[in-house]
């Protein structure tokens, strides 16, 4: 059906100006999703002067469940549903109902679903297995009942919004209050509760927040927002007429006063003092809005009494606070030293014990092997002839074992030095092609020994500033894991190339990918893929680590993805073609 075909069934309900403006402030959205365009002409009739709440409707139109998700998506805040159950599919609308809570994780809307096939998806299965508020067949869905189903669909949304709003500003309280009782100034204080007072009701906002200590005598202008943000400190005097009658209403009613925008909040704390805060809103507070406000002001006659007592304090033993913070401050650096010494200690001995445990395992089979190939080896010489040329063959399997041995040896040195706190980078310039290149060439006869196709993809040449060791080794790691990652026959591509944040290495194989399990600890020492490596080959759970701590010292990024088609992975690193210095 085409667009022309769907606006030749819409019937255009053209309102009163006014009756339009009024409504613009705030209206319920509605989702109409159906693939019939009558029902969405006649839905639009039916609802033309639906008014809840002193709001109107805006209704939505979505003619299959595909435009409806993506309509959902687009308006998170959308109120109602009407979702028609057979569309693009017999149980389109049902799926969508899934998506919406479960894909998309929008537990407010309402939904009522609307079926020509009542008998095709049963009213108590569907009711049963779906979260869903209303289940309607067409047929009985007259304007009345459709009216009927609509407010109590928007009252429960209306309710559930509350809900959302009153439990994410209670959240907002519990974490401002700690905010606030730690500060120790008064205008810092009085600052703090006047944006989070804003934040709490998500309006913007301007007015003062006062100070009176003593009854027969003015207040003082502890902090401003909005236009008043420079009258912190100033006499009353200074007020405009309109706030300075606020503020008195405030002190004089001494309780809460809402009108419309205007907020007057009276507090008086335990120690006789009274606190105004008179604001200007661009909206009316709702009723959740007053209660929020309420209770975060109810915490905040401590904090203000807090402040003072900390004030007065502070100036009646300005000596004797100076030196107990001196004092304090050698302690704090103490602990804070000790602190430093003995996470230093921990982390060492939880290395340590890591390396024992590392050593001890993967060193424990190319010991093996040593052991027996020697066992072996004498044997044969010891035979009458000897079997020189099998004596051969036990010392090239030695020579392996060896060769590994040395491989993790090397890989857990390069993991202590990179752990220590003093490393210095020896940067120079460098040609980043070159170095690839140098990398891959040291890789081939690996790759050749599994018949895999090691290619390369880039400029011939490409200068900038690194450490060549350094970011030769982190290469080394990530090419060397994709060869032992990839089957033999298997593909591994290395590209380089410039991008606006520096140089960019990527190297992807053709293994069995990443779980979800392997990128949540890819790059954490120790560490060990999910997959085994496809020729016998070991690992220390370390190249991982290492290739990321050199790229981070570089100022880089190293990252890794499953490749989006095919089998393996790709892992690429970024580092700033300036050099470190130029990240820093």
């Amino acid at each position: 059906m085409n667009d022309k075909d769907r606006d030749d069934d819409l019937i255009q309900v053209v309102e009163d100006e006014p009756a339009a403006r009024g409504r613009d402030q705030h209206r319920w959205k509605v989702a109409i999703i159906d693939d019939d365009p009558a029902v969405h002409s006649g839905t639009r009739y039916a609802l033309y002067d639906y008014e809840l709440a002193g709001a109107g409707l805006e209704l939505l139109s979505a003619y299959s469940a595909a435009e409806g998700r993506a309509l959902l998506a687009a308006h998170p805040d959308m109120a109602v549903v009407l979702l028609d159950v057979v569309m693009e599919s017999d149980g389109a609308g049902l799926e969508l109902v899934e998506e919406i809570r479960n894909v998309l994780k929008n537990d407010t809307v309402r939904i009522i679903l609307r079926t020509g096939q009542p008998g095709q998806a049963p009213e108590r299965q569907v009711i049963v297995d779906y979260d869903i508020n209303d289940y309607k067949a067409k047929t009985e869905l007259t304007a009345d009942k459709l009216f009927t189903a609509l407010t109590a669909a928007i009252r429960s949304y209306q309710q559930l919004m509350r809900l959302v709003e009153t439990r994410r500003g209670l959240e907002l309280i519990v974490d401002a209050a700690s905010e606030l009782f730690d500060l120790k100034s008064m205008r810092k204080l009085a600052e703090g509760v006047l944006t989070q007072i804003a934040g709490l009701i998500q309006a913007h906002c301007e007015g003062i927040l006062v100070l009176r200590e003593d009854q027969r005598a003015g207040y003082a202008i502890l902090a401003g927002s909005g236009v008043y943000a420079g009258m912190a400190g100033t006499a009353e005097s200074g007020l405009d007429q309109t706030m300075a009658d606020l503020v008195g209403s405030a002190f004089e009613q001494r309780c809460h006063t809402f009108r419309g925008e205007q907020t007057m909040l009276y507090i008086r704390t335990a120690s006789g003092r009274e606190v105004v805060v008179a604001l200007r809103s661009d909206r009316p507070l709702s009723e959740t809005d007053r209660t929020l406000v309420a209770v975060f002001c109810g915490r905040l006659s401590t904090a203000f009494d807090n402040v003072i007592l900390y004030e007065q304090l502070q100036a009646a033993n300005e000596t004797l606070e100076l030196r107990v913070a001196e004092r304090t401050r050698q302690l704090t650096g103490a602990n804070e030293r000790l602190t430093t010494q003995w996470n230093r200690l921990k982390r060492t001995n939880d290395h340590k014990a890591e390396v024992l445990g590392t050593v001890a395992h993967d060193l424990k089979n190319p010991l093996g092997v040593i052991l027996g190939r020697s066992e072996m080896m004498r044997e044969l010489l010891e035979l009458d002839p000897p079997n020189i040329e099998r004596a051969k063959s036990q010392i090239e399997q030695l020579r392996s074992s060896v060769a590994r041995m040395t491989g993790m040896i090397d890989a857990l040195l390069n993991d202590a030095m990179l752990d220590a706190e003093d490393i210095v980078l020896r940067v120079a310039d460098i040609d980043t092609a070159a170095v690839i290149g140098a990398v891959i060439d040291a890789n081939r006869p690996l790759a050749e020994r599994k018949q895999q196709n090691l290619v390369y993809s880039g400029p011939a040449s490409l200068t900038g500033r690194a450490d060549p060791d350094r970011i030769r080794e982190a290469i080394d790691n990530l090419v060397s894991n994709a060869i032992k990652y990839s089957p033999p026959g298997g593909r591994i591509a290395v590209r380089l190339s410039a991008g606006p944040d520096g140089h960019e290495v990527a190297v992807s194989d053709s293994g069995p990918g990443l779980s979800e399990e392997d990128l949540g600890r890819l790059f954490g020492r120790f560490q060990r893929l999910s997959a085994k490596p496809t020729g016998g080959e070991s690992s220390t759970g370390l190249g991982l680590f290492i290739a990321r701590r050199i790229i981070e010292l570089h100022g880089g990024r190293i990252a890794a993805e499953a490749n989006a088609e095919g089998p393996g992975a790709t892992f690429s690193l970024t580092l700033p073609s300036a050099g470190p210095g130029a990240a820093a």
